[in-house]
């Protein structure tokens, strides 16, 4: 039997859990959004206003939930993630209202989207210092590798079972796989336990670590925040409106699917490299490059229709997507601290949750007001273009308090 050390187990751990977070992420429950509407008998509009509002909700509870992680052994939280996120997956198998719909996405959100890369971001993020980046980018690549094989796999298995059905697998999945995963990856991990680091001869620069009562007193949280809710706002209302654009551009409804691979290939380079950028000059001074593959990408989904386009945007899409994986988690723990990292990043996690709320809110607003694609592109690319500049204009003060 190969041994492993604790820091991989723990890599491990966070890349699949991270894999597994898929499941509640917009990409790819925008890919139920047809056959659930058509079954419902509902609009693009009353699908986003559910979705919308379940995700605010779920935003909300994960506020709550999330800081019980400064609390308890990653191994009993883990434990109660799964369980959570299985019984969500057998419920979604069984939705016939709208009731059921609401009920079904609150609870794939929370334990999908926002527990499971919770568990997983913040023991990364407490657990490694020097090794912090490249370890960030390792477990992101399990939503990379989720987002390149589950669009194409769940359209071909529509073809053979029913949707519902590819739930109920999805649910044994979850129960069977996951807690072997913990019991032979994090069982030992505690709240102090520590990377091991032999190369460091210095003593590090002790910073101060913020609760969370104070974090969101301090005016630069908002300001990185507003450049860190780009990326889930504008990426969720593309992917669960996906049907809404291959209309609209008149593209097969095989393009988008096909073109997730490039967006996860540019994904899984981008965030090989941004671990790399990260540890050698920190996730606080790249976050002015992170949008702006994005501001690119409103841009060609803004001017172009031809179908090589498409490839090029999620392309795009996908490059912002790796940098914001890694710095999302890196910046916070550089500013804040770790001590309290759980809390924080509960908060944070539950922010970005309500962003995906919002956009998917405002593409259907959009959508049934008579918006057309182009239009939402720039309204996107407008948001991007100030949420930069007032990250440019106080990037200065972005910098952890030293003791």
């Amino acid at each position: 039997m190969i041994k492993l050390s604790l820091s991989k187990k723990v890599v491990i751990f966070g890349f699949i859990f991270t894999f597994f977070s898929s499941f509640g992420q917009s990409f790819f429950l925008g890919l139920f959004n047809a056959p659930i509407r058509n079954e419902l008998g509902i609009t693009h509009g009353q699908f986003g206003n559910i979705y919308a509002t379940a995700t605010i909700c779920s935003s909300v509870i994960l506020i709550w939930i999330g800081k019980k992680i400064d609390d308890y052994r990653i191994f009993y939280y883990s434990f109660f993630v799964i369980i959570l996120l299985f019984l969500s997956s057998l419920f979604f198998s069984f939705i016939n209202s709208i009731y059921f719909l609401a009920v079904a996405i609150f609870l794939m959100r929370l334990s999908g989207q926002g527990l499971m890369s919770h568990a997983s971001t913040t023991t990364i993020s407490r657990f490694f210092e020097r090794s912090r980046g490249k370890a960030l980018s390792t477990i992101w690549l399990g939503l990379s590798t989720a987002e390149f094989i589950l669009p194409v796999m769940i359209t071909y298995f529509f073809l053979i079972y029913s949707w519902r059905t590819v739930w109920q697998g999805i649910a044994i999945l979850i129960i069977l796989l996951l807690p072997f995963v913990i019991i032979n990856t994090i069982k030992s991990v505690n709240l102090d336990s520590r990377e091991i680091d032999f190369n460091s001869k210095n003593k590090k620069t002790k910073i101060k670590s913020w609760r969370r009562r104070d974090v969101i007193k301090d005016y630069r949280f908002y300001i990185v925040s507003l450049n860190m809710l780009a990326m889930p706002w504008l990426a969720t209302g593309t992917f669960v409106y996906q049907s809404f654009i291959s209309d609209s551009k008149m593209w097969t409804i095989y393009t988008i699917p096909k073109a997730f691979m490039v967006y996860s290939i540019t994904s899984i380079a981008t965030l090989f490299l941004s671990g790399f950028l990260v540890d050698k000059f920190t996730g606080r001074k790249l976050i002015l490059f992170m949008n702006i593959p994005l501001l690119l990408a409103m841009y060609v989904l803004f001017k172009f229709n031809h179908e090589i386009f498409a490839y090029i945007f999620l392309g795009l899409v996908g490059i912002s997507n790796g940098l914001a994986n890694v710095l999302g988690s890196s910046t916070w723990a550089e500013i804040y601290g770790v001590k309290h990292i759980g809390s924080i990043k509960a908060l944070t996690t539950a922010l970005m949750v309500f962003s995906t709320a919002f956009g998917t809110a405002i593409f259907g607003l959009f959508i049934d007001k008579g918006f057309t694609i182009e239009n939402i592109a720039f309204v996107g690319g407008s948001y991007i273009l100030i949420s930069l500049s007032l990250l440019i204009f106080f990037r200065k003060t972005i910098e952890p308090t030293k003791l």
